[in-house]
């Protein structure tokens, strides 16, 4: 079976056919075109996963075709053939879609490469699309909000591993949405139709946590007066996600560890096991490696969870998510409220950006509740923002510079994390010109190498 549908158009015969040939050699199905109408047509006649255009076209411009084909099949990749001279019209066209380009000539491998990740790359973008979809659907979540590189690469993860069974460990502050990430890991596996079972481990006190979890057979404790099934037995065949493990008794961690390690386990009073088929998920805000090294977490059981690890970053860590989830969580609150608020005015923005957001999305939920309810004009004013914050005792009280200093230096921090370390974006955002933007990083002494975002593939040769 191939592994991939691919358009090739080039208008030298030779080229071609030898394309052809080397495609079909590593399992690929091509599909050949010398002219532009050709292509075209094939386009409309079958799907296909990638092209391969040749940048100069005798009756015609490859870019002009890629747009065309990406009218037809908007989440095809696109590969750009270009001679040495067209270099820069070759990375022009990357600017306006194409995924990447091959200089002619070039190794056989270097096509295969090529050919690798941009279907990869369509495969992962297909499951993220599809797990935001059913997300949307199951929870009435509109987008789980990943404008920012850092959740695109979360939302990568789960689609790599939503069809695996290992356990999945889940790190992230409270309030960053570790529970909605543990319904996506759902969702999106085989286990979508069967339940997905949530416990939070911190809740409940450790009698009671036991007999949760695992059931017990009737008089097996004063008040047990039926015999109950615990969620292990209620998730069974689905997935079972346990928050804050952290917090987890000694005991029952125990017992925890012996039911991932075998699938059975004793309900309370019980004598005869119970086999369950479940999928662990777990998650915590705690650093489970240092409460292993102060004896507070068994180190077996960490290692026995701590497969697949998931890191979800703190708000603070993603702010250019801010502006869409601000419009997700208006939207949510205007219909709650049958209220027809706007949006935020500049200024009122501007201080959530500034925030630190300590309790994260929640926090930033909270604030927007509070604002929408509170306000009786069509946009949010500066004062109705962050106003349910804790007070706090003063700090000693600051110059007017030493003040002007610490907030311009904040100001530079935050537009740093929403460029990338892009500094011509960030000059462009704050309305500075680039030799003025870079003396007053030199003044703070911020380096924009800290911003940027880290490269996952190397660069084309």
């Amino acid at each position: 079976m191939a592994i991939g549908n691919i358009l090739v158009v080039d208008d030298d015969p030779n080229l071609l056919e030898l394309l052809r040939i080397r495609l079909e050699s590593g399992n690929y199905r091509a599909t050949t075109a010398l002219r532009e109408e050709d292509a075209l047509k094939s386009a409309q006649e079958q799907v296909f996963d990638l092209a391969i255009v040749d940048l100069k076209l005798s009756q015609g411009d490859g870019i002009v075709l890629m747009q065309a084909l990406h009218l037809i099949n908007p989440q095809m990749p696109v590969i750009i053939l270009t001679a040495h001279g067209s270099i820069e019209t070759a990375v022009e066209a990357m600017r306006k879609g194409a995924y990447s380009y091959l200089t002619k000539p070039f190794e056989p491998q270097d096509l295969f490469l090529q050919l690798e990740r941009a279907l990869e790359n369509r495969r992962l973008s297909s499951e993220v699309s599809r797990l935001k979809n059913l997300l949307k659907e199951k929870y009435d979540f509109d987008n789980i909000v990943a404008k920012s590189g850092k959740m695109h690469k979360v939302l990568e993860m789960v689609a790599r591993i939503a069809q695996t069974d290992s356990t999945v460990y889940i790190h992230g502050e409270s309030g960053t949405g570790k529970e909605l990430i543990a319904k996506a890991i759902h969702l999106a596996g085989a286990r979508k139709n069967n339940p997905f079972i949530a416990l939070n481990c911190a809740a409940l006190p450790e009698t009671l946590l036991e007999s949760e979890l695992f059931g017990h057979e009737k008089g097996a404790f004063t008040g047990a007066i039926r015999s109950t099934k615990g969620l292990f037995t209620q998730a069974h065949d689905g997935s079972l996600f346990l928050d804050e493990i952290g917090d987890m008794p000694p005991s029952l961690q125990a017992k925890l560890l012996r039911v991932l390690q075998e699938r059975q386990f004793y309900p309370l009073g019980s004598e005869r096991p119970v086999e369950v088929d479940v999928r662990v998920i777990v998650a915590t805000q705690k650093d489970l490696e240092e409460a292993v090294k102060k004896g507070e977490f068994r180190e077996d059981l960490f290692y026995r969870i701590h497969v697949i690890p998931i890191r979800l970053p703190p708000l603070r860590e993603r702010k250019e998510d801010i502006p869409p989830l601000v419009e997700y969580f208006l939207k949510k609150f205007n219909l709650q409220m049958k209220k027809e608020v706007e949006g935020l005015t500049a200024a009122a923005m501007q201080r959530l950006m500034l925030h630190d957001w300590p309790g994260n999305v929640r926090e930033l939920e909270n604030t927007i509740e509070y604002a929408v309810a509170m306000t009786q004009q069509s946009w949010i004013q500066e004062d109705w923002i962050l106003q349910t914050r804790t007070l706090q005792a003063p700090e000693p009280l600051k110059s007017l510079k030493e003040s002007k200093e610490a907030f311009e230096k904040t100001y530079l921090v935050n537009l740093l994390q929403i460029s990338e370390g892009n500094i011509s974006r960030a000059a462009k955002l704050a309305g500075k010109y680039r030799a003025d933007f870079y003396d007053l990083l030199k003044k703070h002494g911020l380096k924009t190498e800290k911003f940027k975002k880290p490269q996952t593939e190397e660069p084309l040769q």
